[in-house]
């Protein structure tokens, strides 16, 4: 091989390693360092019925909203927010619907002000960032929500966000990999300490969207109730449960009342 063809081999081989690092497999160790705390699961809904159920399983550490939820509801914005924060005590997300820097700033403190647990959200534009580094210095929770980019959650830290809400699903949907963009944001993070912007998971479709999200160490996952509980089921759970319950039957006791004894017949006939 002519010298020159080597060194223009060996730089080849050289360039690949660099891009392998910008997109690291998803099943490699987390990409943010491990939580002292797990990872928190938040409901994607403005449905208080749907909330009181899955708060009451002791699961459920806050809410997310937005404009078409609020609409899907039928109700009056600021008292499904007081419903939702009085529920759960988290963090409950209430996202301002003006553009502009000024009123979006005059709505994300009237909804602050609802209670103590309310995060303004904002999306992530020039007049959303601004509002969101002043609420911030203000002491608010503010989620910049509608993130695509990796370049936009590095402003959305710098602006001092809590939450940067990156929509997996949403990427999915125009053939681009969501998670692969999750795995970008929680590298670029744990490289700077400094950053306290936790990474929530949005448009979340499915289980596997959460367990990815879960293995490359994201903060935070926001889901609607219908995959919370598809994280239950499996048939194997089903299939082995029913058949535990139908041999405790054979045996005629019941834990609950002492008088019940065992069924000897039904144990003879288990032991043959």
């Amino acid at each position: 091989m002519r010298p020159r063809a080597m060194i223009h081999s060996l730089s080849r081989a050289q360039l690949a390693k660099p891009a392998d690092a910008l997109h690291p497999p998803l099943i490699a160790e987390p990409l943010i360092a491990k939580q002292s705390r797990p990872m928190k699961f938040f409901i994607d809904t403005a449905d208080t019925k749907d909330i009181r159920e899955l708060a009451a399983t002791g699961l459920l550490d806050g809410v997310t909203t937005n404009p078409t939820l609020i609409a899907k509801s039928g109700r009056k914005m600021l008292d499904v927010i007081a419903e939702i924060c009085d529920i759960v005590p988290g963090p409950v997300s209430a996202e301002a619907v003006s553009t502009d820097h000024t009123t979006m700033l005059a709505e994300g403190r009237k909804l602050a002000a609802i209670a103590p647990n309310v995060t303004v959200k904002v999306p992530l534009t020039p007049d959303g960032l601004k509002t969101c580094k002043v609420l911030t210095d203000e002491g608010r929770q503010v989620n910049v929500t509608l993130c695509f980019s990796a370049g936009q959650a590095i402003l959305a830290a710098k602006a001092g966000a809590t939450f940067i809400s990156p929509f997996v699903g949403r990427l999915d949907d125009i053939s681009q990999d969501g998670m692969q963009l999750i795995a970008d944001i929680c590298q670029i993070y744990k490289q700077y300490p400094a950053f306290k912007t936790e990474v929530l998971v949005a448009s979340i479709r499915h289980p596997v969207h959460l367990i990815a999200a879960a293995k490359l160490g994201a903060h935070v996952a926001t889901l609607p109730g219908s995959v919370i509980r598809q994280l239950y089921q499996h048939p194997l759970t089903d299939k082995g449960l029913s058949s535990f319950l139908a041999d405790w039957a054979k045996t005629g006791q019941s834990i609950l009342d002492d008088t019940a004894g065992p069924n000897k017949a039904a144990g003879s006939a288990a032991a043959e």
